[in-house]
């Protein structure tokens, strides 16, 4: 049987150009046992795909041979922790301290034996286990220090010494600019057979190659050098942009720190951010930055998480919060159980995941790719025949010729064409990353802009995933002293509907009397002593049996449940004494999120498994269209339904009970967390839970494909009007290598714009 392809990954440096990385996967896919490669021109990064068979000595020699330097990127099998999901906490096993505290029902509110001393928040296990590539975070060498700087230098030292020369001898003048030329054209012609022996004969330096040589055997000596010139500024240019696109993604690994406090045999000691472990307890100081992803174990602080996820405002976190590696700690001392380990952490993934993306080729990138495979060829054929027919056959002058046909040959290079793609998209890619907007390829990038229905997610996706305390409904006592003997029943909890009313009252400044001989009645609710006062909080259908209520009460608790709201009721000496109600509330964005969609002429609906009343409640706040109480298998066969109706649909949802509709979307998206299953699942990502980030995925496509429509004309217009100028005589071989210089650095520099976008806020 034989055996499953590996897959290693190589950093590859001095790749700066989409052509460079087609040299790269001609060459490397000839090579026996390779079964596929990728390679990502702004990650400088390569994926191999091979068997046992395959000798990667033999595939680095290779790559070096072409011009480049390659090394192995060496792999951790590690499995990364998941981030707690929304449905993540098992509330199953938990007891109040020191009494039994079996099945408590506030309408859904089941306690059924929870600890309230000391309990743990058990994450489900939904990692995936994902080779992790260390961060490359060191700092790239100045462009004068890399190889293609020096060579730049010392062939431009060379034409100043020549031009010198030409001055003082001008017999030889043609001679120094030639020996001018060889000094930048050797390592040129060097790499045009490299590539040639590889599988790529008109690659842009054979073309170059060609020219520069022609141009010596009809005199032009002088401009030969000066084109060659050119051209290495050209690549070097290429390279510094490509080297900033780089850098724009590798650059949220300076983010995370490199030391941290962890908690060890009692002691604080300071260790490398990356040798945190898994469980280490780390402490984070106000003012310093968070070192790994954790969970807050004690404290609370104003966390700002604009340098991960743009957001201008810091967010409230307190114990039981998941924090994220990068992010500022600004006002209090925190205690955080690390979650992940600096190779697994979110910006890690991120960063990974990006690059990984960049590897993709979307359709127009491949669309281009095959396009300049004939385009090439094609322009040789042109510029030969520029050169020979009109000599041969309309007494043309030779000279003058084969002049105007080496320009066609240099107007001819397909580097900003096969750039102005790849560029734009790694741009794209790697701005929406900053945002927390995290896409698997150009594909998904370039599909985004064609969706018309959006189909989300209620719990966890347009809600926050946690109920809240929505209304305290008094019955005669103060709203306040409700909330407190409620959150004194409910001390120690962690069931979702106790820690809304603890967070409540937290909030609010409330004191929190102490319980005593407080104990769960069973299917019931909670029942306790607070301030020698006997109180009961439980369910309206428990409270109803004991203590009947009165046509107001019952028509409160009524509208509220009619407002998808679980009602609890407080009783006081066996007398009601008021209602607290909660509900997972919408995401802050939610609303405005819809309502942009609305605007771009997108349908939204909600599918949830939710009961009809809850969903419906949500849904007319925020303006969506309700499908409640589905299966998993009825969310996947409505999105089948909305795709057979015309409509392209991306799926909103958490990644894990969403699995199947965001399988069957034309785009499944993950919301929140980052955990391993949802980035897994879905073709793309928001890690940070934003409803409106689907319009600003939309918004970010639909900028991408406007930039690549208009790199595509910057490259062939130019083109079109130099050759015209050239056939009639206007230009020759410098404007030509200017035009083609010119017109790769403003598509590069047109499709680095993208790495400002911002989106919504």
């Amino acid at each position: 049987m034989t055996a499953a392809p590996t897959q290693t990954r190589f950093r590859v440096e001095g790749m700066d150009c989409a052509s460079c990385a087609a040299k790269i996967d001609t060459a490397v896919r000839r090579l026996p046992g390779v079964a596929d490669i990728s390679v990502s021109v702004t990650a400088g990064t390569m994926t191999v795909r091979h068997d046992e068979t395959a000798d990667l000595g033999v595939l680095q020699k290779k790559v070096n041979g072409l011009g480049y330097k390659v090394s192995p990127l060496a792999a951790k099998g590690a499995a990364p922790a998941a981030a707690p999901s929304c449905c993540g906490h098992d509330h199953a096993n938990h007891n109040h301290a020191g009494h039994a505290h079996a099945d408590h029902d506030h309408d859904d509110h089941d306690h059924g034996g929870h600890d309230h001393s000391g309990h743990a928040h058990t994450h489900a296990d939904t990692s995936a286990a994902v080779a992790a590539v260390p961060v490359q975070s060191a700092k790239p060498a100045r462009w004068w220090q890399s190889r293609k700087g020096f060579l730049t230098i010392i062939s431009g030292v060379a034409l100043i010494v020549a031009y010198g020369v030409g001055k003082l001898y001008p017999d030889i003048a043609n001679w120094a600019f030639v020996v001018a030329m060889f000094v930048g054209l050797v390592p040129i012609a060097r790499r045009a057979l490299m590539a040639a022996r590889s599988g790529t004969p008109f690659s842009i330096e054979m073309l170059m190659t060609i020219a520069a040589i022609g141009a010596v055997f009809i005199g032009a000596g002088e401009e030969a050098a000066a084109v060659v010139f050119l051209f290495l500024i050209g690549e070097l240019l290429e390279g510094v942009a490509a080297g900033r696109a780089r850098a724009s993604i590798q650059g949220l690994a300076d983010l995370v720190p490199k030391t941290a406090l962890v908690e060890r045999g009692g002691n604080t000691i300071s260790v490398p951010a990356d040798t945190l472990a898994v469980g280490d307890i780390i402490l984070v100081r106000p003012g310093d930055r968070i070192p790994a992803d954790g969970d807050i174990t004690e404290g609370t602080s104003e966390i700002d998480e604009a340098p991960v996820t743009g957001e201008s405002t810091p967010k409230r976190k307190n114990t039981g919060d998941p924090v994220f590696a990068g992010t500022i700690n600004t006002d209090g001392v925190l205690r955080i159980a690390v979650t992940a380990t600096s190779s697994d952490n979110t910006i890690a993934r991120v960063i990974r995941l990006v690059e990984e993306a960049q590897e993709s080729k979307a359709p127009t990138e491949r669309f281009i790719d095959g396009f300049s495979r004939y385009y090439t060829p094609a322009i040789m054929v042109v510029a030969a025949l520029v050169a020979v027919v009109p000599p041969l056959f309309m007494s043309g002058i030779w000279s003058e010729w084969v002049y105007k046909g080496l320009a066609i040959l240099l107007i001819g290079c397909p580097c900003a064409l096969v750039i102005s793609t790849p560029a734009a998209i790694a741009a794209g890619l790697s701005a929406g990353a900053r945002r927390g907007l995290l896409m698997k390829g150009g594909a998904v990038l370039e599909t985004f802009r064609k969706i018309t229905a959006v189909a989300f997610d209620k719990t966890g996706t347009l809600t926050e995933g946690k109920p809240v305390v929505t209304d305290i409904v008094s019955f005669g006592m103060p709203e306040k002293d409700i909330l407190s003997l409620a959150a004194a029943l409910e001390t120690g909890s962690s069931h979702p509907l106790a820690t809304a009313i603890l967070d409540r009252a937290k909030t609010d400044g409330i004191a929190v009397l102490p319980s005593t001989a407080a104990k769960a009645v069973s299917g019931k609710g909670v029942e306790g002593t607070v301030a020698g006062k006997a109180i009961f909080l439980g369910s309206p259908q428990a409270v109803a049996e004991t203590a009947p209520l009165s046509v107001e009460q019952t028509a409160a608790i009524e509208a509220l449940n009619d407002q998808g709201k679980t009602v609890s009721v407080v009783l006081v000496e066996g007398k009601l004494a008021g209602l607290l109600a909660m509900r997972d509330e919408p995401r802050a964005d939610a609303e405005r999120g819809l309502a942009v969609l609305k605007e771009q002429g997108i349908k939204a609906v909600m599918l949830t498994g939710d009961n009809r009343r809850t969903a419906e409640a949500i849904a007319s706040k925020l303006g969506i269209e309700p499908r409640a109480e589905l299966l998993p298998q009825d969310k996947q066969r409505i999105v089948g339904e909305m795709q057979r109706s015309g409509l392209t649909v991306a799926k909103v949802g958490d990644g894990i009970n969403d699995a199947p509709a965001l399988a069957a979307a034309d785009i499944g998206i993950a919301m929140g967390g980052g955990t391993d299953v949802a980035l897994e699942t879905a073709d793309a990502a928001i890690l940070h839970g934003r409803v409106i980030d689907v319009a600003n995925m939309i918004d970010l496509s639909k900028t991408v494909m406007s930039n690549i429509r208009q790199n595509i004309g910057v490259a062939l217009g130019l083109k079109a009007v130099f050759l015209v100028t050239t056939i009639i005589g206007l230009t020759g071989l410098w404007p030509a290598i200017l035009a083609d210089t010119g017109a790769t650095v403003l598509v590069t520099a047109n499709a680095m714009r993208l790495l400002g976008w911002k989106g919504r806020a």
